[in-house]
C-alpha cells in the first residue's frame, strides 16, 4: 500500500500556500468551491492511488 506524503515537496511552500489562496481570490463562495473541487478531481487524479486518496481524505477529516 503507498503512503500519503504529508511533508512538504515543495522548494518555496510559501509560495505554493499564496498561489492557492491568489487562485480563489475575487472569486464569490460558489465559484471558489467550484474551483476547490475542479481541484482536487485534477490533483486525485494525478495522485492515481486510491489508498493516498483514501488516506488524504482521512486526514483532511481529522483537520476540521
Amino acid at each position: 500500500m503507498a503512503k500519503l506524503i504529508t511533508v512538504s515537496g515543495f522548494a518555496e511552500p510559501d509560495a505554493a500556500y499564496l498561489t492557492l489562496v491568489e487562485a480563489r481570490r475575487g472569486l464569490n463562495v460558489e465559484a471558489a468551491a467550484d474551483l476547490d473541487t475542479r481541484l482536487v478531481l485534477i490533483l486525485a487524479n494525478h495522485i492515481g492511488e486510491l489508498d493516498v486518496l483514501k488516506q488524504a481524505i482521512t486526514l483532511a477529516k481529522a483537520k476540521t
